[in-house]
């Protein structure tokens, strides 16, 4: 599988990425045996490139991940840093979407010492010293709100971007960034903070919503900052397209998104391509992509995906993309 640098990096990752918010119970429970059964999938079909985060599953995602890791050290790693784990005080039974959760409490904490206890947390439950990338993970009003995401963001430039910088140049992590589901946060901290490496960008550079394109990938591209690309179904409904039920954004989708993917299915199948295979088209050939997350419990859902890929480009395909 072809690779592609992060940033100005030595660092570089395979173009297709394995998001491993699954294997942390996300919306349902997955056995140690499934885990296991698609991480090698995934492995099998050359993706060397992993993420993870202690909010998938409060920890168990990156458990899982680092036992299956253990024999494979040229795997490259991202975490996330911004939530800090710590034994539950009752049986947590599901939280935030997540099924039989690691029983961990969580807190935010985007500090510098609150970004390297995250850290270190996340090296024992992966079993490793060092750690490829670091994504600050959900900073911004997206997730926080305008007045709860205030503290958080002066906590990270008082001292959570130095410590990032610092542990980079110890060596413990190669390359530093943010993952977030906004653009907004992307573009303010790269303004005020500093340069970063690498972005993990959610539902914001899809075939649906393109809304990167006007200022983040302009910003990207003059910085030497890289972009990988999640959420590129919009949580579910450029996969399913609109179908009763249908999600965009983690909820329902509402009327308008849902006319929007109706027009792109149409034009989609017109050119004879399934529309869940457009939208994994427009993320792996878009130029600002260093690599595209693929995510799920299934190796059946992640053959067919990487098959869907490995088709030639229907012509046409461009046109729908532009």
């Amino acid at each position: 599988m072809k690779t592609r640098r992060i940033g100005t990096t030595d660092l570089s990752v395979t173009e297709v990425a394995f998001g491993c918010a699954s294997i942390g119970n996300l919306y349902r429970e997955t056995s140690e045996a499934e885990a296991e059964a698609v991480l090698s999938r995934a492995w099998e079909a050359g993706i060397r490139y992993f993420d993870t985060a202690p909010h998938y599953g409060r920890g168990l995602s990156e458990m899982r991940l680092g036992r299956f890791l253990k024999s494979r050290p040229e795997a490259v790693v991202s975490t996330k840093v911004g939530r800090i784990l710590s034994p539950a005080g009752s049986t947590i039974a599901e939280a935030d979407g997540y099924v039989s959760p690691a029983q961990n409490d969580v807190r935010y904490d985007y500090s510098g010492d609150g970004l390297e206890e995250s850290f270190e947390q996340s090296c024992e439950r992966l079993g490793r010293t060092e750690i490829d990338i670091l994504y600050v993970h959900d900073i911004g009003e997206y997730t926080h709100g305008a007045e709860g995401n205030r503290p958080h963001r002066e906590a990270f430039l008082d001292s959570g971007y130095a410590r990032l910088v610092r542990l980079r140049e110890q060596g413990r992590i190669k390359a530093f960034g943010l993952g977030v589901n906004e653009c907004e946060v992307c573009l303010d901290l790269m303004r005020n903070a500093g340069p970063i490496d690498v972005i993990l960008l959610a539902g914001r550079l899809t075939l649906l919503d393109r809304s990167a394109e006007a200022e983040l990938v302009p910003a990207c591209t003059a910085a030497g900052t890289s972009l990988v690309l999640g959420g590129i179904f919009n949580s579910g409904i450029l996969a399913t397209g609109p179908v009763e039920g249908a999600t965009y954004d983690y909820g329902p989708a509402p009327e308008e998104v849902l006319n929007q993917v109706a027009e792109l299915q149409a034009r989609s199948e017109a050119l004879g391509v399934p529309l869940a295979t457009a939208a994994l088209h427009f993320a792996m050939q878009h130029p600002a992509a260093a690599s595209v997350l693929l995510g799920t419990a299934k190796p059946a859902s992640l053959t067919r995906n990487l098959d869907a890929l490995a088709t030639p480009t229907p012509r046409g395909l461009q046109a729908l993309f532009g």
